[in-house]
């Protein structure tokens, strides 16, 4: 039997908890033998709960127990679960976490820490939520050299996209429904203005190009500028609007950026819609492979975190993740990314047109509600178009569009 340990008690630790009971047999028959939950690490108490009395208050009582093998961390943030994470790898203990944030930033570190004590730290639930993207890319795309990672990370985003454009409610609307939902926190700036989604990209851009990429050097933007009328827009030209976390290697040089993008129906990412994530990884010999699923949730996160455990069962003694250098990767300029632009105006296109033409050159006019318009222009780079822009007057937004 193996006997694990859960560090907080929280939506997904609860949920990991339940699903080790709900499928015990079959994961014993996967994992060779029994796995139960010896301690629940939390501050709070759990009367009438089933881990009533296996909860503790002190981290020292998991890293001091020789029975517990493996940790579950769904604590979140990184304050104390990198000291706590930390200090169970150090006393030998493999860790499984679903903490995106901790993994972003510390990930490299403790993933050397897991392999110098023969061990694993292991992440699957970080990215993805119940989509199985992290050991794809780790044992199964090796012979492959990735050269593009794009996604649709973040479920609350999606959602609210996807009802703005199918039941033409605003920006603020459709936040306050998903709040009621819940699949909007309270204070939802970690999903609208894109950290949530920069945190899972660089997690992906680490693993696939084999260095950290520190989440604070990818150029972020969120969906907080999109509104109804953007996505008139999108409906008239038979686009829709998402948010993607997307990193690509060009000529051996790392572009990664998180922004509302608009797409085509011939894009593979076009039909993702609601709270479900999809990530697309490109490599040179093998194409074009599609992830889908549903991207977070207390089931099916920890369903991924189960996993891992199950995973690490298998291999008590050995390392099995392949981890990347902690030796940061430099990413290009985020004004050298090139892109091509769907670009909204005021006034009227016939009276602007050949002020438009003397900067963008050759471009597409689409017209959607009264007194403005909207341009496509020809791919450019980040710099040019921020220096064309900056000749144009009322412009009111701008919306970058992918193949």
């Amino acid at each position: 039997m193996i006997k694990v340990a859960v560090l907080g008690y929280g939506n997904i630790g609860s949920g990991v908890v339940q699903v080790l009971s709900m499928n015990q047999e079959c994961i014993k028959k996967t994992a060779g033998q029994e796995i139960e939950v010896k301690s629940v690490l939390d501050l709070r108490e759990f009367p009438g709960d089933p881990m009533e009395n296996k909860v503790v208050h002190d981290i020292h009582q998991i890293i001091e127990d020789p029975e517990i093998q493996i940790v579950v961390e769904t604590m979140g943030g990184t304050k104390p679960a990198y000291d706590f994470v930390k200090a169970c790898l150090e006393a030998g203990k493999t860790v499984a976490t679903s903490n995106k944030e901790l993994v972003a930033k510390h990930g490299a570190e403790l993933m050397r820490i897991a392999e110098e004590k023969q061990i694993n730290f292991l992440f699957e639930a970080s990215v993805g939520g119940g989509i199985p993207i992290i050991r794809p890319l780790n044992q199964c795309i090796t012979s492959d050299e990735v050269y593009e990672i794009t996604g649709i990370l973040n479920g609350t985003t999606n959602y609210m996209l996807t009802n703005m454009a199918k039941k033409g409610m605003t920006f603020d609307a459709i936040l306050k429904k998903a709040q009621e939902l819940g699949y909007a926190e309270r204070h939802p700036e970690a999903d609208i203005e894109g950290f949530d989604a920069c945190r899972k990209i660089a997690i992906l851009s680490s693993l696939a190009f084999g260095a950290q990429v520190d989440y604070e050097d990818i150029h972020t933007e969120g969906i907080t500028t999109i509104s109804d009328i953007d996505i008139k827009y999108a409906l008239k030209l038979e686009k829709a609007i998402k948010l993607f976390g997307t990193s690509k290697k060009i000529e051996n040089k790392i572009y990664a950026m998180v922004s509302p993008v608009m797409i085509g129906e011939e894009h593979p990412l076009y039909s993702v819609n609601g709270v479900m994530n999809g990530i697309l990884v490109r490599g040179d010999v093998i194409g074009d492979l599609m992830f889908y699923g549903a991207g977070a949730g207390k089931l099916p996160t920890a369903s991924a975190v189960v996993a891992d455990v199950v995973e690490a069962a298998k291999n008590l003694n050995r390392t099995v993740m392949r981890r990347w250098s902690e030796k940061k990767l430099g990413l290009e300029p985020f004004e050298l990314t090139k892109n091509a632009f769907f670009v909204r105006i005021s006034g009227e296109a016939q009276q602007r047109q050949e002020e438009l033409e003397a900067v963008f050159g050759s471009f597409d006019i689409v017209k959607v509600v009264e007194g403005e318009f909207g341009i496509l222009t020809k791919e450019m780079t980040e710099a040019e178009y921020m220096e064309k822009a900056g000749k144009i007057t009322g412009i009111l937004n701008r919306i970058r569009l992918a193949n």
